[in-house]
């Protein structure tokens, strides 16, 4: 089988181009050639140029990579993230649950339920601290916050259960309470003698 002369004048040109830098002679090669041919050939002059010049040389491709655009770094996308599952600190829920953990503990929901709604009736009234948390930090106000002992939320479904009871009131409950202002044991002695009762709640009486 015969060479074509195309195909032959194109070795030539290839075996110019491996001994030589592009010269007139390969240029002139190159314009008898079929475009795809002489393009490949032309690509390759670079390449040959500096190695001759004896530095490292870029390939074809790396001209295409070196010449396209750099995007800027960017932040990740976060727009996906739930904001609600981003832990946050509330702080009048973390008080109300700790005056509903230490007062209430035990008392049932209801019970629970009316102790924090005595909390919240305080923050709302012109003769107590104007926040839940200034409520609950009143001085003695209530008895676990003076008794010497650790105020840490140990038993943690109690303390899940105190949670959930003061989240439901801040969103807005019905306070079952009636309004209440002060609540003791009813197993203690009364001292809200002057004060209007409004009942009894999972074992402590309440007063406006």
């Amino acid at each position: 089988m015969g060479i074509r002369p195309r195909t032959a004048l194109g070795i030539v040109a290839l075996l110019a181009l491996a001994y030589a830098p592009a010269t007139p002679f390969v240029r002139t090669l190159t314009q008898h050639l079929p475009e795809s041919v002489a393009t490949g050939i032309g690509a390759l002059a670079p390449v040959r140029s500096a190695e001759a010049a004896g530095r490292p040389a870029a390939r074809p491709e790396e001209f295409s990579r070196s010449n396209a655009r750099s995007e800027p770094d960017r932040e990740p996308d976060r727009s996906d993230v739930v904001e609600s599952a981003i832990p946050r600190q509330n702080g009048d829920l973390a008080c109300l649950a700790e005056a509903v953990y230490f007062e209430a503990r035990g008392t049932g929901t209801q019970g629970e339920t009316a102790v924090a709604h005595v909390v919240v009736n305080r923050a709302k009234s012109d003769s107590f601290p104007d926040s839940v948390c200034g409520v609950v930090h009143d001085g003695c106000q209530f008895s676990y916050r003076c008794d010497g002992r650790s105020d840490t939320l140990a038993d943690k479904a109690a303390r899940a259960r105190a949670y959930k009871v003061a989240q439901t009131v801040l969103e807005g409950a019905p306070d079952i309470t009636r309004g209440a202002l002060f609540f003791h044991s009813a197993k203690a002695k009364s001292g809200f003698s002057s004060r209007k009762k409004l009942g009894t709640i999972g074992g402590n009486v309440f007063y406006r």
